[in-house]
């Protein structure tokens, strides 16, 4: 088995595992899961009677964020064998509000058992897990940062039903270059420079770091195997075909925000010397207002008319439904409405 790990394809062909589709298919099949139970024990520190043995994954979705939200499908959601939630969320892009986002999606999860005739001594923890393609914690230079309720004062736990983890990449291969890392003494920064290796963003793919986790991996099973299943999976046309579409749509909702982002600036820089000669405080408001909302419904509609686009080239080269579905974050029963729609 671990001499597979040896196997070379071109790394340039490897997916990003950062970006949530590629992440699924690797960590999110019964067929990896001995390879996810090894990933979450190292993030969680589970060792002894802690540790996590078991889990079973689930297909969930919760309400959207907003009033007008449609649902919204959980990266990866999985329950222990202790009947722990654990969610993990890959964010490639900074959609801010990243704190609050997480607190949400943490409080639909946690109180979906509370079903008419059910207590609260039914609820159960969840452990929320973010991996993070960006730097989000300015109070601290730690890749891993973990968060739970305590008292302000003598630091008491007071719950264990709430633990967050927000996993910086971007402060983790900082670190590597800074060579405080140990990916052989450390199990977690193994697993984590895994999902470093390939940065689709900038271009960039850390061959030293594949090539130490390769000479790793002969000694790691559950590495090795990671290893094989991510070169099989890049190296399937129709995997990396639904990938890259899931990549594009990142990259284009990316484009968008940083145009939006362009435009605010400009409009502010306007603003400012409107303001210089004598506008009224009310005004500004307003019009920062008025600015917001515009840039708002404008990402929106790129959005869904980008997704649009994706929906119909892959129903044109007869990607099943489900994984399109997959690929662009929307139900089935929307793909099939763009399909008749299109008169596909």
């Amino acid at each position: 088995m671990s001499e597979k790990a040896l196997r070379r394809i071109p790394l340039e062909r490897l997916m990003d595992l950062k970006v949530d589709y590629a992440f699924k298919q690797l960590f999110g099949s019964n067929q990896n899961k001995e390879i996810t139970v090894v990933f979450l024990n190292a993030i969680l520190k589970r060792t002894g009677r802690d540790i996590i043995k078991d889990i079973s994954f689930s297909n969930i979705e919760i309400g959207g964020e907003y009033e007008d939200d449609k649902q919204s499908r959980l990266d990866l959601l999985v329950v222990t064998q202790a009947d722990e939630w654990i969610n993990i969320e890959i964010q490639f892009t900074n959609k801010f509000d990243m704190v609050n986002r997480t607190l949400y999606y943490w409080s639909r999860i946690y109180s979906k058992p509370m079903t008419k005739g059910k207590v609260y001594s039914q609820l159960t923890p969840v452990i929320t897990i973010n991996i993070l393609n960006f730097d989000l914690i300015n109070e601290t230079d730690l890749f891993h940062s973990t968060y739970s309720l305590y008292e302000a004062t003598v630091k008491h736990k007071l719950t264990n039903m709430i633990e967050i983890h927000f996993i910086e990449i971007p402060q983790l291969i900082r670190d590597w270059y800074a060579k405080k890392l140990d990916p052989w003494n450390d199990i977690l920064a193994r697993w984590l420079l895994l999902l470093g290796i390939v940065d689709h963003r900038k271009g960039k793919i850390y061959g030293d770091i594949y090539k130490e986790l390769e000479a790793i991996a002969l000694k790691d099973k559950q590495l090795a195997e990671a290893f094989n299943h991510w070169q099989n999976l890049s190296l399937s046309d129709d995997e990396y075909f639904a990938y890259e579409g899931r990549l594009k749509r990142i990259k284009d909702e990316e484009a968008v925000i940083i145009e939006a982002e362009l435009r605010v600036k400009k409009a502010l820089e306007e603003l400012d010397k409107a303001l210089e000669k004598g506008l009224e405080q009310g005004i500004q408001q307003g019009i920062e207002q008025g600015i917001e909302r515009g840039i708002e419904r404008g990402i929106e509609q790129g959005r869904l008319n980008r997704d649009e686009e994706i929906i119909q080239n892959s129903l044109e080269k007869n990607i099943d439904v489900k994984t399109i579905a997959e690929v662009t974050g929307h139900s089935i029963e929307y793909i099939l409405e763009v399909k008749k729609k299109l008169n596909l």
